[in-house]
């Protein structure tokens, strides 16, 4: 295989680093610690394409697929991973309308959100289906001209600040997968209204709220593709969403080994460095080799998405081992810093928190764990197929 990027890739790779350096890592801290979601920001990623990077130039986005993005995602979470966070799912919605929307879908939705012009949230969570998402109430009934929404959905990424929400509801009380339809819904429609804000351990900058949806009438021309198909959309969407948040983790894990190893370098006990010392050598060892083995595994994920091949094993694969990757780095970090990483004067306590979350959404590592089992014992004609 060849791992070498193109050209081009390093020139979108440079683009992504210089911004987050300048913009986003000087501002992270002070964003977590306000609670600020400075929509500035995404503004200027919509001017550097950031904002449509899975949809062609037509409907106002760059095309340039799964890998590059990882790239992108990779380098915005080395300066805010927040900021990275919510331009992955933002492109997840994106792409989900533009794959399964129509032509007059396409116009209205996607291209002010491929520009950059608007921010897209993706909602599918429930109190009573989290792993088992197939559990949700929040209802569409269906009226004349549309649907009647009712119900409440958890945890939405951008909730509140988003323009355009892709929500995941039940059109059919008699099933269960095939019950479930996908809507768009834009912010100001009449019924629809956001909680407050969720105090959470981490990841303040990027606002997380309910929806509630009460009586609020969506026309037929918000469906996206057809009723009953949006249990597998919103699945299909996920994949692409796990490569994305992997990106993400590995470009938190890579900023605090980068800054666990430059005080290890410069920390003396005992009259040297505690790099030199055998037990630390050995950890800083592992702890690279492992973030570059996430990074390769998102980047063959993200290289199988774009060829078009089947890559539900590979993105859950990638998301599970390097998201706990991130954890583990994080959490190495703060040992490595002693007292002071415990401290909120220093970064890698923040890192720590943020690293946690990454376990937890577009799938808990739990739930990548069944996937790749069922994944790996698919049968095809009575045998289990060969995967490579």
């Amino acid at each position: 295989m060849d791992f070498k990027l193109t050209d081009e890739q390093r020139l979108i790779r440079k683009a992504a680093r210089d911004f987050a350096t300048k913009e986003l890592a000087p501002n992270a801290r002070e964003w977590e610690e306000t609670h600020t979601f400075s929509r500035a920001v995404f503004d200027k990623m919509g001017q550097l394409d950031f904002t449509g990077l899975y949809v062609p130039e037509e409907y106002g986005g760059t095309g340039v697929g799964r890998l590059t993005a990882a790239l992108i995602f990779e380098e915005l979470a080395k300066g805010c991973f927040a900021t990275a966070v919510y331009m992955s799912v933002h492109n997840m919605v994106v792409s989900l309308i533009y794959q399964y929307g129509n032509e007059e879908q396409r116009e209205r939705f996607v291209k002010p959100l491929a520009m950059g012009q608007k921010l897209g949230a993706y909602s599918l969570t429930e109190a009573d289906a989290g792993s088992d998402a197939a559990n949700l109430s929040c209802r569409a009934a269906k009226v004349d001209g549309g649907y009647l929404v009712n119900g409440t959905k958890l945890y939405v990424t951008s909730g509140g600040v988003a323009d355009i929400y892709a929500v995941m509801v039940r059109t059919d009380e008699s099933q269960k997968q095939k019950g479930i339809s996908a809507l768009a819904l834009e912010k100001g429609t009449p019924g629809f209204s956001f909680g407050p804000f969720e105090a959470k351990m981490g990841l303040n900058a990027t606002p997380c709220t309910e929806l509630h949806f009460q009586d609020c009438f969506v026309p037929d021309t918000n469906l996206l593709g057809e009723e009953g198909k949006g249990f597998n959309m919103a699945l299909g969407a996920l994949n692409g969403g796990r490569i994305g948040i992997g990106a993400c983790a590995v470009g938190l894990a890579q900023q605090a080994f980068d800054y666990a190893l430059n005080y290890a370098q410069k920390r003396v006990q005992f009259g040297r460095p505690i790099i030199s010392f055998q037990g630390l050598q050995f950890l800083v060892a592992d702890l690279a080799s492992e973030i570059e083995a996430s990074r390769l595994m998102i980047y063959r994920a993200g290289s199988l998405m774009d060829l078009g091949e089947q890559c539900a094993l590979e993105a859950a694969m990638g998301k599970r081992f390097a998201t706990d990757m991130a954890m583990r780095v994080t959490t190495e970090a703060v040992q490595i810093l002693g007292g002071y990483g415990y401290m909120k004067s220093y970064p890698v306590e923040m890192y720590m928190r943020f690293a946690k979350i990454a376990q937890i959404f577009e799938g808990t590592n739990q739930v990548q764990r069944i996937v790749i089992a069922r994944e790996l014992t698919k049968t095809k004609g009575g045998k289990r197929q060969d995967l490579y």
